[in-house]
């Protein structure tokens, strides 16, 4: 049980507001040099939680207050898991690769930051929906628009992304195993097993040691797809 409450937060959750988490965001900026892994991850998350959060200022969500718990409780389990790391604990297997390889010179900048997307969406989005239905005492069908319009942002930016950290055309000429890794993964695959997850969760709710089995399954599958992301390349 103890292992539930860690992974769907109860009904009773307190939520910080988006300022705050935004604000750990930036001051990690401070705490890790710009190559480290987790700074190029944090980097890019920081520029989603910034622009989802001006989407739901300016209206772009159907329910603010869903929008916001949702938003808030998803970056929480990324700022646990660094809190956790920090704090010489051990983070959960999807983003251990991330924290393992983080200052490895054969790994490039998107690949760090893919392996922080895959971590975040194939894992803690499903959880964070969970969290975000106990609060505030709704289903996943209720927050459905909200995970589509979260989920359309993220894919514009990951193109954005991948613009930004993507190397040279004659590098990747020579690194075709990065052009490989590249397109092995898929933002729009890991939201859909995320909604999927989510729902089967939500549906196990009832039958904790099945929920609990099924959570350190999806747990390990993301990490080990995280670790096949960060591959050296040199």
């Amino acid at each position: 049980m103890a292992k539930i409450a860690q992974y769907a937060a109860g009904g009773g959750a307190r939520r910080a507001p988006i300022s705050t988490v935004l604000d750990r965001m930036r001051a990690f900026r401070s705490d890790w040099p710009a190559g480290d892994g987790i700074a190029v991850f944090n980097r890019v998350y920081l520029t989603v939680t910034e622009q989802l959060g001006r989407c739901i200022d300016n209206g772009g969500f159907p329910d603010r207050e869903s929008a916001v718990t949702l938003q808030v409780l998803f970056a929480e389990r990324y700022l646990s898991a660094a809190d956790t790391v920090a704090a010489g604990g051990r983070a959960p297997a999807c983003w251990r690769p991330l924290f393992q390889f983080r200052r490895h010179p054969g790994v490039r900048p998107l690949q760090f930051a893919l392996a922080g997307i895959n971590a975040h969406i194939g894992h803690d989005l499903a959880l964070a929906v969970v969290d975000t239905c106990r609060t505030l005492g709704c289903r996943p069908p209720d927050l459905e628009a909200d995970f589509d319009r979260v989920g359309d942002i993220l894919t514009m930016l990951e193109e954005r992304i991948r613009e930004d950290l993507m190397p040279g055309p004659d590098l990747l000429e020579i690194a075709d195993p990065l052009t490989h890794l590249l397109g092995s993964w898929s933002l729009e695959r890991a939201r859909d097993g995320a909604w999927s997850a989510a729902r089967l969760l939500w549906g196990l709710r009832e039958l904790p040691s099945l929920a609990e089995e099924f959570t350190e399954r999806l747990d390990a599958g993301v990490g080990l797809v995280g670790r096949c992301l960060l591959t050296p390349l040199r």
